[in-house]
Parts: structure tokens; sequence; C-alpha cells
């Protein structure tokens, strides 16, 4: 039986869990699974994200730099309500990127950058 990969699970490092909880929850609407002040996962429908607690010591940097690319169908929708929100700017999607998607980004508490991203063939089979 050859082995069926399922998903991915980003783990970003975290300054204050319990902040960036609230944070992505208020934001993007992600609930709380697991964890504590240590470690803890949140899911959005089929996208898990788990943070993980860093001192940003020397010995234990945040370093902020980590990227989650978050594949969804029917992007605007969601970007809309970012916007209403006052998480994104209006003006901060992209269609019809060079690569071929429709995508936005946008950087969290930590510095992690977060893209939201449609690919244009994906939405063009829904849409026919």
């Amino acid at each position: 039986m050859k082995t069926e990969f399922l998903c991915t699970v980003p783990v970003l490092p975290s300054q204050n869990i319990a902040r960036d909880i609230d944070w992505y929850s208020h934001n993007f609407g992600f609930v709380k699974t697991f964890g504590d002040h240590m470690y803890a996962g949140m899911r959005l429908e089929d996208i898990v994200i788990h943070l993980q607690w860093h001192a940003d010591t020397a010995a234990d940097p945040i370093l902020g730099g980590s990227v989650v690319r978050i594949f969804v169908k029917n992007i605007e929708p969601y970007f809309e309500s970012l916007v209403v929100k006052g998480v994104v700017k209006c003006d901060k999607l992209i269609k019809n990127t060079p690569w071929g998607t429709h995508e936005f980004g946008l950087y969290d508490l930590n510095n992690n950058s977060i893209f939201i991203v449609e690919d244009i063939e994906t939405s063009a089979e829904i849409t026919s």
C-alpha cells in the first residue's frame, strides 16, 4: 500500500500563544483545538496551524520569516471579509499572477508571512 500524503501542518513560532490564538481567531476565524501556553493547534475548516512558543533569545530565536500558503477556492469573499475587519487593505489582492494564482498576503504578530492563494485553473473549473 502506497503512502498517501494528506496535508501540511505548519508550526509557527510565537512569543505569546494566548495572544496569537486570539489574533488568528479574531482575524481569520481559526478555532483552538488543543494546547497550552507552550504549544497549541488551531483549525479553520480543513486548514490546521500549530503555534510553538519561543523565548526570542540567541538560544531560542523567533526569527520571523516562516511562510504559510493557505490554498482556497473562491478567494474573494474571504478577502473581502478581512478588508472589512481591517486586517488587509483593499488593494492587496493580486489577481492573475504570472504563476497562475489570485492571492494576498500579510504578516502575523511574529512576522510570519501568511498568504491566501487560489489556483486560477481550479477556480476556472469551479465556474465552468
